[in-house]
């Protein structure tokens, strides 16, 4: 749920979402169209299908217990090496560094002053976190560029700020052209991902038919049809019946 979406918005739904679903088992037999209806509002709904599809693998191959390896994590539908270390490091206390955008920030101005790519980004992470205990050291990088290090940093009340790299240089920011780890997303407003949102809650209400090209009037057919499309290949919907697909 965090991935790409902010603590403010997940807080609540993560709590109804875990109130409904308090194991791989209960998440694993459930409709998918029961998943996706609690998790509207937070955007990517195959986000939703893919764990969906992980707490299925996990019933049958890991007798309903999340696994604690990286290499098992990696395995599970959705699930890729962010997932896997951040899931690893946080539960079960791996010696891994979470690597996401925050981090990338931190590394590329407080310790590299310099642009990195993913490789020399995640070297870099290794190499800072040393023998510490890998949970408490990844929640304070993802804090210091959540809360200091953002996108527009706030170096002068920022913590480590005498000894960042960057601040003592000078020069361009390094973040943006580091590791693809600070890419800014397209807008929101009048995008695919916003229309996707607008046709799947519309599917949910169980909306079809006439009323469902009602309304849908504002957007072009070619435009329309694509999106059906591409929720179709996510296994989103049902296009015969234009219905949310169960299985």
């Amino acid at each position: 749920m965090l991935q790409q979406t902010s603590v403010a918005r997940v807080r609540e739904p993560w709590r109804v979402f875990l109130q409904a679903y308090p194991t791989p088992a209960a998440l694993a037999a459930a409709p998918l169209d029961e998943v996706l209806i609690r998790w509207r509002g937070l955007g990517y709904p195959r986000r939703a299908r893919n764990l969906r599809e992980a707490a299925r693998v996990i019933c049958s191959e890991h007798a309903g217990a999340v696994p604690t390896g990286l290499r098992a994590l990696r395995a599970l539908p959705g699930v890729g090496e962010y997932t896997a270390s951040a899931v690893a490091s946080f539960a079960f206390g791996a010696p891994l560094s979470v690597l996401d955008t925050n981090v990338g920030r931190v590394l590329a101005r407080a310790l590299a002053a310099a642009p990195l790519t993913r490789l020399q980004a995640r070297a870099l992470a290794d190499a800072a976190r040393g023998r510490r205990a890998s949970a408490p050291w990844n929640q304070a990088m993802i804090d210091l560029g959540a809360q200091f290090c953002t996108a527009r940093p706030r170096c002068e009340v920022c913590p480590v700020r005498r000894a960042c790299a960057w601040r003592a240089r000078g020069g361009p920011d390094p973040a943006p052209a580091s590791a693809g780890v600070s890419r800014a997303q397209a807008p929101f407003e009048g995008s695919d991902r916003q229309l996707r949102g607008r046709v799947l809650a519309r599917l949910v209400e169980g909306v079809s038919g006439a009323a469902f090209e009602a309304a849908f009037a504002d957007v072009e057919r070619a435009r329309l049809a694509r999106i059906l499309e591409g929720l179709r290949a996510d296994g989103l919907v049902e296009l015969e019946s234009v219905r949310l697909a169960r299985a």
